[in-house]
C-alpha cells in the first residue's frame, strides 16, 4: 500500500473548474460526494473572503450541467449546499479506478488536493485515467504504508497497534506504559519488553532500506 498527496488541475471544461476560477477567493469544500449513472451528488460548503455567496450559488445554478442546487445554510461569507450535476469529472475518475480518497477536500481556483491510500497498481491506473481525462496533476509526496504484519510477530503487532490507538506515541503521550500494559492485561515489564523488541525490529527494517520513500514533485500536463 502507498499513501499519496496529489494536486490536480481541474480543466475549465468541467463546470466546477470554470466556476472556481471565476471566483478564485472561494473555497469549495466537498464534504461528501457520490456518482450514479453519470450524475454526481455532492454536499458542498462554499467559503468566501471577497465574493458574495449568493452570487456564487446563482452562477452555479446557471450551468447546464447542474440540475439542482439546494441551500441549507447561508451567511455573509459561506453557504452550505447540496447539488446534483451531470458528468462529474472528478468522481468519474475515481469510479473508474476504484481509488478511495479522504474527504473533505477543497477545490480552489481550479486546483484540488487529494489524499489517498491505495495499491501501486491502482495508483498507476489512477494516473493513466487522469491523463486520459485531461486532468493535470502533481505528486506532492508519496510514501509506503508500513505493514506491521511483515515485520513483527502477531503479539508485537498487537502491542504496537494498541499503543498507537491509545496515543502512546503522541506528543504529549496519550497514555503511560503502565496504562498500556493494563489495557493489554499484561505485566508492565512484559509490555515493555515486547514493545522494545518491536521497536527494534521496525528501526532495523528501516535501516535495511524499507523506509517510506518520498519523491520530488512531478508535474503532469
Amino acid at each position: 500500500m502507498v499513501s499519496v498527496s496529489l494536486t490536480l488541475d481541474v480543466p475549465t471544461r468541467a463546470w466546477i473548474g470554470d466556476l472556481s476560477r471565476e471566483f478564485p477567493d472561494a473555497r469549495f469544500r466537498i464534504r461528501s460526494a457520490q456518482s450514479c449513472d453519470d450524475v454526481g451528488v455532492g454536499f458542498v460548503e462554499v467559503l468566501t473572503t471577497d465574493s458574495d455567496p449568493d452570487a456564487i450559488v446563482e452562477r452555479m445554478e446557471a450551468y447546464d450541467e447542474v440540475y439542482t442546487v439546494e441551500v441549507f445554510q447561508r451567511g455573509a461569507d459561506r453557504a452550505l449546499i447540496q447539488l446534483e450535476a451531470d458528468d462529474p469529472l472528478l468522481l468519474r475518475v475515481l469510479d473508474r479506478t476504484g481509488v478511495p480518497i479522504e474527504m473533505p477536500f477543497e477545490i480552489v481556483d481550479g486546483e484540488v488536493d487529494w489524499e489517498l491510500t491505495t495499491t501501486r497498481n491502482r495508483l498507476s491506473t489512477l494516473a493513466d485515467e487522469l491523463e486520459r481525462s485531461d486532468i493535470g496533476f502533481m505528486v506532492e509526496h508519496i510514501w509506503e504504508s508500513v505493514q506491521f504484519d511483515r515485520i513483527l510477530t502477531e503479539r508485537q503487532a498487537e502491542v504496537v497497534a494498541t499503543a498507537i490507538d491509545l496515543g502512546y506515541y503522541d506528543s504529549p503521550r496519550g497514555c503511560t506504559q503502565g496504562e498500556l500494559a493494563d489495557e493489554l492485561e499484561m505485566a508492565k515489564s512484559t509490555c515493555c519488553e515486547i514493545l522494545h523488541r518491536a521497536e527494534e525490529r521496525m528501526i532495523k527494517q528501516f535501516e535495511d532500506g524499507d523506509q517510506p520513500a518520498f519523491t520530488q514533485p512531478k508535474k503532469h500536463a
